[in-house]
């Protein structure tokens, strides 16, 4: 049921029923015979009102309409209720009109007002019988199931604030105390329902996933582009997912470890006998990794002019959204057409030589995929984002983890040095190879402890399609749902001493649905055996090449689109001797 309150003429008031923020209201008033419209913006606020109002509430702003000076110039003003109810058409409560607007309050105006409130009880007085009527005629549907328990803060703000203020497992910690593995809260100006079992994330990411579509920030679309996989479900978002997964499925990446092995020595090469901060530098390594899967060797060419729009495009990238010059916002933008030019280029000299290529860039281009040029860009541009930050947060902690854990890096660091050993002994060349990587499972549970202890994608956005009932819970259409991964993760009844990092424990696999570091079901990142083989090529040479060590202790950790250790971890790195 939708309870919509206003001040207004009784002729009609037409309204749309906003999503969020402001709009206006057109009132049409009959004074004397002339028509007369008035136009209100209204300011809509969603279940902070009244108590009694269910879903949708407008509130006039404390302003006169747009086109009148002050609230005098009305000719004539009245009350008007109206509840829109899922059984019935649009029922209107008319009361009679009153000026008591006017400047020049006598004590007819007095009498009117008195008027008025008795109206006004008399409405809710029978608006809350209509309602409970309903509530209990109509039990059995889903409209009338509760919503989660749980608080959704202050109008506008929510609870965001003390989301990103501290710990984001405090936060989560102290509502999954209260209310449980289910519950709502209003963050980043969306009401939105979280959820912290295994099984309920399952049915949200995979077995009723045609009722949650992703969803993003709209100037987050404008600036990867509209066209990108991440933006879509459907048949347009299977295609994409099947072209990105042919070019990073193991078949296709064994053949470029040789040149992600150059990229690794080459990057620790860079580092040795300097003070760096590591996560800058895994950004930069993951970086050209990526450009190399994508783009293959085209990229060379235009490689720091790709850097340089990137840095821009990430700058802007959790900025205000305001596009005027000077803004990180309008920069950003400038940098992200820029990308779509160089990608026009090498677009123009590929179809100029017609060879085949088997990177990312080479599947979108098939004739029979029937891609625009949009769409490629928009799909390359978003793609690279995607795997640079994420690839080099979790090496991060990869670091911090091994620092901190001598007895797990001198594991690591035997077992590479055996692999080393084996090749020298069978006379094959120094570089890896595929068939290397898969002889380093103590590595691969160091990996997979570090997903699941760092979390890096603490939680992931959907959106309901429609009303959706919920564990016993009414999730309205239009609500935002968020499988939390971080808690999942760090859940004890999942994973004993869940604080404590121990990649033995991943020597028995987890519980289903318990290990979700890249989502799950068909919106799962399609690029994660890529990461993990950079990531394994990385830690080769440098646990049996080099030695670092961290330049004070690490306790705290920084939180922006991925919690890193603080200062992204000031490290100084040398060659062994």
């Amino acid at each position: 049921m939708k309870w919509w309150y206003g001040y207004g003429k009784m002729h009609p008031l037409y309204l749309k029923t906003p999503k969020k923020g402001c709009f206006l209201a057109t009132v049409q008033i009959i004074n004397d015979g002339v028509l007369l419209n008035y136009t209100y913006m209204v300011n809509y606020t969603p279940l902070f009102l009244s108590p009694i109002i269910h879903k949708n509430t407008f509130s006039l702003l404390p302003s006169p309409p747009l086109n009148c000076m002050s609230w005098s110039e009305i000719p004539c003003c009245g009350i008007l209720a109206v509840i829109e109810t899922p059984f019935f058409p649009i029922l209107y409560i008319y009361l009679h009109p009153h000026n008591f607007f006017s400047s020049s309050f006598t004590k007819q105006n007095k009498t009117d007002m008195d008027s008025i409130t008795l109206y006004l009880s008399i409405f809710a007085t029978a608006a809350l019988s209509l309602f409970f009527l309903f509530k209990f005629v109509f039990a059995a549907g889903h409209s009338m199931l509760p919503l989660p328990p749980g608080t959704l803060g202050w109008p506008y703000i929510g609870e965001t604030f003390q989301l990103y203020s501290q710990n984001p497992n405090t936060f989560f910690a102290s509502k999954l105390k209260k209310y449980g593995s289910i519950f709502k809260s209003h963050i980043l100006g969306c009401p939105c329902v979280m959820i912290a079992s295994p099984e309920a994330a399952k049915q949200v990411l995979v077995t009723n996933a045609h009722l949650f579509k992703p969803t993003f920030p709209a100037s987050k679309e404008r600036m990867l582009g509209k066209q990108a996989i991440f933006f879509h479900q459907g048949d347009y978002h299977a295609k994409l997912r099947k072209l990105v997964l042919r070019a990073f499925m193991p078949q296709s990446i064994k053949s470029i470890v040789s040149e992600v092995d150059s990229i690794a020595v080459d990057t620790l090469q860079s580092w040795d006998g300097k003070l760096i901060t590591t996560f800058q530098e895994m950004k930069t390594y993951a970086f050209n990794v990526a450009l190399l899967s994508i783009l293959g060797k085209d990229e060379a060419q235009y490689r720091e002019d790709l850097k340089r729009c990137y840095y821009v495009l990430e700058k802007g990238y959790n900025s205000m959204p305001i596009n005027l010059p000077g803004t990180l916002f309008h920069k950003a933008m400038k940098a992200r057409k820029e990308l779509s030019r160089i990608l026009a280029k090498i677009l123009a000299v590929r179809r100029e030589t017609k060879q085949h290529h088997s990177d990312l860039l080479g599947s979108f281009m098939e004739e029979s995929e029937g891609l625009t040029d949009e769409q490629i860009a928009d799909n390359i541009i978003g793609v690279v984002f995607a795997a640079r930050d994420t690839t080099a947060s979790i090496m991060t902690w990869i670091l911090k983890y091994l620092a901190e854990n001598p007895s797990v890096l001198q594991a690591v660091t035997e077992e590479q040095e055996a692999i080393i050993k084996a090749k020298e002994e069978s006379g094959e060349e120094k570089l890896l190879n595929w068939a290397d990587t898969k002889k380093m499972p103590m590595t691969k549970r160091v990996i997979q402890e570090t997903l699941r202890v760092a979390s890096i994608l603490s939680f992931t956005f959907r959106e309901a399609v429609e009303d959706v009932e919920f564990n016993g819970y009414l999730i309205p259409k239009g609500w935002k749902v968020l499988p939390l991964f971080r808690n999942i993760h760090h859940n004890p009844e999942n994973f004993p001493e869940p604080e404590k990092f121990d990649p033995s424990r991943f020597e028995v696999a987890p519980k289903p649905n318990t290990f979700m570091p890249f989502g799950s079901g068909v919106h799962s990142c399609p690029g994660n055996e890529l990461a993990k083989l950079e990531i394994l090529v990385l830690l080769h040479h440098l646990t049996t090449k080099y030695r670092y060590s961290m330049m004070a202790p690490q306790n705290g950790i920084q939180y922006g689109p991925f919690p890193l250790p603080q200062n992204g971890l000031p490290i100084k790195i040398s060659l062994k001797k």
